[in-house]
């Protein structure tokens, strides 16, 4: 029995668990608080892709597919209810020898989503057997999804589920319809999966935390089910939902389905309606409703008098991030989530693939200036970062709890500076731990911090290049250049981490131009391969970014409706008169040919079906931008680290033109290579010396000016030394400027 239940509502990933209810259920910790989580959608996924769920789907309704694919599926059925089982089993990683079958064909029933197969076979080349196995797998279950979609439920999605009824919802009037409905299959799975919870957790609050538009309309049938069949429990929602798009809420229906409804960092709200919900007496400084003072609540909306009211009366501030603890993945099926390959490209799969840790490095973000972002939100202004010993205690704290390595940190935008010493500090504690995160593309990102991002695990990063002209980057904010970026880009690959781009189109004022040579500039980051992946997004208008609350500085025209109940994307016009959706299609096909590394010599016309402008971008353009001689200047407040391991130092004499020279040798070992320097005898025992000063386990660094000094003691033209061939071969295995 456990008073609190945390729900993430069907559906969001289905490698990994959505973070939030851990997140909370480590705060809760900190107070000692008892909860049960659940992730309801990997549970549901489970039972509904299973023998007995799919024996139940093909059996249970008058199926009549009309498309020749879903007749295909139906008459397969008997296939797949024979392979589910072993594929699902597969998938989570419990059957790995099963990979060799799948890729020897017949073994799976194939339906459309096989058809693609024709023109992914150069991909598998460099696949290995056991992602080519996911890679067909998921296609398999894609199948089964369109069979679903056509059949069963127009609605599903594996990591969404009705979403068109929480996007841009201004009135709440078509979910609230869509609700007094029939419960659909995919519901009935559901809420059986729920009652059996309640029955046995027997709660008195239940918290559903609902990230994306895709997690809505779940999180209110089950609300509406624990309503009508367990009337006494309270029900609570938070998450990024209702933070982006609850703002304006007026419609005092939604509280047929819920009792409270917070906004923002979630801690607090939480905490005091565990108060006031469970707690009798209540805790020190929470009253209850007509015993002293007003009950304290934090960003909350409720229903009082039949009105909806939003109390913030609290004058508790919110928990710094030292002090929500660490996040508790325990009670989620950590050993049932599945593993899919959607499309043979190393980056993607990171977001498919894999069972991840989830952590935050700071709250908010550091930059928090681009004009597309909702900037005017508590989770991008309010920026808080944690300290780096903090965050590596986490990891071993989640690595014990878990038994995974795997790190994947949810910054809107991870700080370079945090970035590093969180680096050092895995270094240091000598962990092994492999890592990816989200960046801003700066200057900051030297080839000397990549490369020790890399030491420390980091194996990829994704961050916003959006609309790859310098025209539209100054009026988005981004606070980088086209050329800053493919410098970055160069530093992060030749590091060996793999870079992801977010790409935009249809920013306002855009031109047609702009977008063929944006498509340019992109053609050219991958084909100089400096970018692995990216993603093409048509530009949306939020009504917390500053283009949504200043629409009339950036040439748009908003088609505002009245709000009672969602409030985040906003429909508009372009004053350009420009028709942005037709470029979509042309724009991701060439992207998905330039991740595999083909269409570079295609003209750009080749991708469109309507004429296009000839892109004004020269051939060369970021070719002439990675041209970049190398610089004879450190500033003296730069740290020197030497990451690598401690040398074998030999002595010889050698003999030049009759004069005889007492010389050092230095050997080094690195995981991959062996180097070797010889330097001058005494200037090999300070280097040695140096080596050991600025090892990474030493507790102070040094900086360039101390080294400089250091070496002047004894020796003459340090900047000669520093530049030389010897110690530049040592910047290649762990000699860092930082």
């Amino acid at each position: 029995m456990k008073n609190l239940l945390l729900i993430t509502p069907p559906f969001t990933q289905l490698n990994t668990p959505y973070p939030a209810t851990a997140y909370i259920k480590g705060f809760l910790n900190t107070k000692n608080i008892e909860a049960f989580q659940m992730d309801l959608g990997i549970e549901v996924i489970l039972e509904l892709f299973s023998k007995e769920g799919l024996t139940s789907m093909f059996q249970s309704y008058n199926l009549q597919p009309i498309t020749q694919n879903g007749q295909r599926i139906f008459a397969l059925q008997n296939e797949y209810v024979s392979t589910i089982d072993s594929v699902i089993s597969f998938l989570q990683g419990k059957q790995p020898t099963l990979a060799r079958q799948i890729c020897a064909g017949n073994f799976l029933p194939e339906a459309s989503r096989f058809e693609q197969l024709d023109e992914m076979d150069y991909a598998f080349g460099i696949m290995g057997l056991q992602d080519k196995a996911k890679h067909l797998a998921t296609l398999y279950l894609e199948d089964l999804s369109d069979f679903i979609v056509e059949c069963i439920d127009e609605n599903f999605g594996f990591s969404r589920y009705a979403e068109r009824l929480g996007r841009s919802a201004n009135s709440f009037d078509e979910l609230y319809n869509e609700l007094q409905l029939e419960t659909t299959f995919i519901d009935k799975i559901t809420l059986q999966i729920l009652k059996n919870s309640i029955e046995k957790m027997q709660p008195k609050l239940i918290c559903f935390s609902v990230p994306f538009p895709g997690n809505l309309y779940s999180a209110f049938r089950c609300a509406q089910f624990i309503k009508a069949n367990f009337p006494a429990i309270k029900i609570a929602m938070g998450g990024g939902f209702p933070n982006t798009e609850l703002r304006e809420l007026k419609d005092k229906r939604v509280f047929e389905f819920f009792d409270f409804i917070s906004l923002d960092d979630g801690e607090l709200p939480l905490q005091l309606l565990i108060d006031y919900c469970l707690n009798s007496p209540p805790l020190e400084g929470c009253l209850k409703v007509g015993v002293g003072s007003e009950v304290p609540f934090k960003r909350t909306f409720l229903l009082e008098n039949n009105e909806v009211v939003y109390k913030n009366n609290s004058t508790k501030p919110d928990y710094k991030q030292s002090e929500v603890g660490t996040p508790d993945y325990s009670d989620l099926l950590l050993d049932k989530y599945i593993s899919v390959i959607e499309i043979a490209n190393p980056m993607h799969s990171l977001w498919s693939d894999g069972r991840w840790n989830k952590l935050t490095m700071a709250h908010g973000c550091y930059w928090g200036k681009c004009t597309f972002c909702d900037i005017s939100l508590d989770y991008i202004k309010l920026y808080e970062p944690i300290a780096a010993k903090i965050l590596v205690d986490r990891m071993e704290q989640l690595i014990a709890q878990t038994g995974e390595n795997g790190f994947h940190f949810v910054d809107e935008a991870a700080p370079p500076a945090l970035m590093r010493e969180v680096a050092l500090e895995i270094l240091r504690r000598n962990l092994s731990v492999t890592w990816w995160t989200n960046i801003r593309f700066e200057k900051s990102f030297t080839s000397d911090l990549c490369y020790l991002l890399k030491a420390s695990g980091c194996i990829a990063v994704s961050g916003g290049l959006e609309v790859a002209s310098d025209r539209l980057l100054k009026l988005i904010k981004k606070g980088v250049t086209v050329e800053q970026v493919a410098q970055v880009t160069k530093h992060f690959t030749e590091s060996g981490i793999m870079v992801h781009s977010y790409l935009m189109y249809g920013f306002p004022t855009q031109t047609i131009q702009e977008t063929i040579d944006s498509l340019e500039m992109v053609r050219q980051l991958f084909e100089i391969g400096v970018l692995q992946s990216g993603f093409w997004h048509q530009f949306a208008m939020t009504a917390h970014s500053p283009v949504g609350m200043f629409s009339e500085e950036f040439g748009v025209i908003p088609h505002q409706n009245e709000i009672t109940f969602a409030n985040n994307d906003i429909s508009f016009t372009d004053k350009t008169g420009i028709n942005h959706e037709q470029f979509s299609f042309g724009l991701k096909k060439s992207l998905f040919n330039f991740m595999h590394g083909i269409g570079f010599d295609f003209p750009l016309q080749e991708w469109f079906d309507f004429k296009i402008p000839k892109t004004q971008i020269p051939a060369d353009y970021i070719f002439n931008s990675l041209e970049t001689t190398a610089s004879f200047q450190t500033k003296p407040t730069s740290k020197i680290i030497w990451i690598g391991g401690k040398p074998l130092l030999s002595f010889y004499t050698k003999s030049k033109k009759k004069q005889t020279y007492e010389m050092a040798k230095l050997t080094f070992h690195a995981k991959t290579r062996i180097s070797e320097i010889s330097l001058e005898r005494e200037k090999g025992i300070w280097l040695v010396e140096l080596l050991q000063k600025i090892s990474i386990d030493q507790p102070l660094s040094l900086t360039f000016a101390q080294v400089k000094a250091d070496f002047e003691t004894q020796f003459e033209d340090f900047e000669l030394f520093w530049y030389s061939k010897s110690i530049n071969s040592l910047k290649e295995i762990g000699l860092l400027v930082l």
